[in-house]
């Protein structure tokens, strides 16, 4: 009896309803089912895993989940990534740039979650990720960045108090004289556009989403 195998599309909307509906445990069965049917990686990502996040996100604006729910929504991304990733094209076109970025939640807060969301979302856009944690001493993600050549570094808090730290990361930045190499990108909370422009920073995404797609504006990637 000849099984039949499902169109490409059916398996994407499966990989994102898995992810969209919390399915953490069933996501990785349905990669390695789009996997075995021949169909490429990249897409089960993007089409799949990504467009399943940011229907989650889309959820989280409107407040019909909460982010509790983006944590299991990313759970099963993640599972889903596991399968996926090993098959994603190692080998980068000719020329093409490698983009880096160090993430982190500046020194004195431990809220994590919104940045965790956004390394997730930056990595499966293709960054090469460099997460510090949380509560970093600032000079950590100047020195993280000098030491791994990022383009990015990309700054978190929730916490009115620990915003200041953002612009003496930007001034440190300055004062090293690497400040015209690496773009700074700002979120969280308490913050703003119009913060984001007092402290010299280059970019303020309001969620996970908009910071992808902010990032790849700021580095140039296509």
């Amino acid at each position: 009896m000849k099984v039949m195998v499902k169109s490409k599309e059916e398996l994407l909307q499966q990989l994102s309803d898995s992810v969209f509906e919390m399915d953490d445990e069933n996501v990785a069965d349905v990669a390695k089912e789009y996997i075995a049917a021949g169909y490429e990686a990249l897409d089960g990502v993007l089409k799949g895993l990504v467009d399943g996040m940011n229907r989650a996100g889309q959820m989280y604006e409107e407040e019909e989940y909460f982010v509790t729910d983006l944590l299991v929504c990313s759970d099963a991304m993640y599972n889903g990534l596991d399968v996926l990733r090993e098959h994603l094209p190692q080998e980068k076109a000719a020329g093409a740039v490698n983009y880096k970025c160090v993430i982190g939640v500046v020194e004195g807060d431990t809220h994590d979650i919104g940045k965790n969301l956004v390394r997730i979302m930056l990595e499966t856009a293709g960054f090469e990720m460099y997460d510090l944690g949380r509560d970093v001493p600032l000079q950590s993600f100047v020195q993280k960045a000098k030491d791994v050549d990022a383009q990015l570094i990309c700054l978190s808090t929730l916490m009115t108090t620990t915003m200041p730290g953002m612009k003496e990361v930007v001034d440190i930045l300055v004062k090293e004289g690497i400040r015209d190499k690496v773009k700074v990108m700002i979120g969280g909370g308490p913050l703003s556009q119009a913060y984001c422009n007092q402290i010299n920073a280059d970019g303020y995404a309001v969620n996970a989403t908009g910071a992808v797609t902010l990032a790849k504006q700021l580095v140039g990637m296509a």
